[in-house]
This record gives structure tokens, sequence and C-alpha cells, in this order.
């Protein structure tokens, strides 16, 4: 077991900051998503929709649904199926220099202007890049698609998200 932390930067991006001591809670994250141990909640995102669905893999129903804003054109959400990666309670946030991607602008600690909310999933990265699921001190800016590629909740609305799911989680983003 280790502990990751990512740095969203890129062309899509919206991460965490590296976390320091006394800065946010990490969860511990494995290499591998959490074994599956048969039909449990699950995590669809339906783009076209601008909603986020806490789904129950046994009767494959929707248990609760909720507004979200998604990524802009040039930074859209990536589609498919994957997996909570990792979970962070009140992260920092680093605004990167577009123009030198190793220089931190500021570091956004938690709070109200912290533009991560409250919450921060990740379920999605790569070389330069990462997508999660979290909170926004923006709400009115739901059902739009305004992101850097991440999914934006209520900060209220992604805590009940966050607190039904765990790493391993499955995330199905559909367009």
């Amino acid at each position: 077991m280790g502990v990751a932390v990512l740095v969203g930067w890129g062309p899509i991006a919206c991460g965490p900051a590296g976390q320091k001591p006394g800065h946010g809670t990490l969860a511990l994250q494995t290499e591998q998503p959490a074994p599956d141990d048969g039909p449990s909640t699950y995590v669809l995102l339906r783009l076209s929709e601008r909603r986020l669905y806490l789904m129950d893999g046994i009767s494959r129903g929707s248990v609760e649904s909720f507004p979200i804003a998604i990524g802009r054109q040039g930074h859209d959400t990536p589609t498919g199926r994957f997996h909570v990666e990792e979970m962070v309670e009140h992260p920092d946030y680093d605004k990167i220099d577009p123009n030198d991607r190793s220089r931190v602008l500021k570091r956004i600690p938690p709070g109200p202007e912290n533009p991560l909310g409250e919450r921060w999933m990740t379920f999605a990265h790569g070389d330069g890049w990462t997508v999660g699921i979290h909170g926004t001190p923006q709400p009115q800016l739901l059902g739009q698609a305004v992101s850097g590629g991440c999914i934006r909740m209520r900060n209220a609305d992604v805590i009940r998200v966050y607190d039904r799911v765990h790493l391993g989680t499955t995330v199905i983003v559909e367009p």
C-alpha cells in the first residue's frame, strides 16, 4: 500500500495540491482497485443530462441524483469506465502557471475560496492530467460545461457522495 498524491495540471486538470501534514485528509490507495465483492453502490455520470447518479448495484436503480457541471469544450470530461483512485477531505489546491507547469502561482487552502470545495475524488488520470469529482464554491455554474474536465457539485452533495463511495468504487461516465 502507498499514499497517492496527484497534483492536477495539464490539458485536463483540477486535482488537489500535494497534501501537507495538517492540510486535508488523504485516503490510502492501493495500486489496484478494491476487489469486486459483488454488487454495490456505483457512480453513473450522464454528461448530456449534467447529472450524477448514485446507483444501487443490486437493483441497478438510482439511489440519489445530483446536478453537476462538466468539462468545457476542449477540456471535455473523459467517458468510459473508471474507479475512484483517491479521496481527499478538505483539499488544498495549487494554481499552476499555464506557461511554466512546474511553477505554483498560488496555493489555496481549504475554505470558501478553494475551487475544489469540501471533497475530492480522483477517478481518471494520465500523463500530466487528473480528473475527479469535487465540490465548488460556485454552485450557480452547475448544469453547465465550465470545468477543466472535472465534475463539480454542490459541497453538500459531494459530501453525500463521498460518504457513500470508497476507493475502488466504479465510476461510469456516459456522453
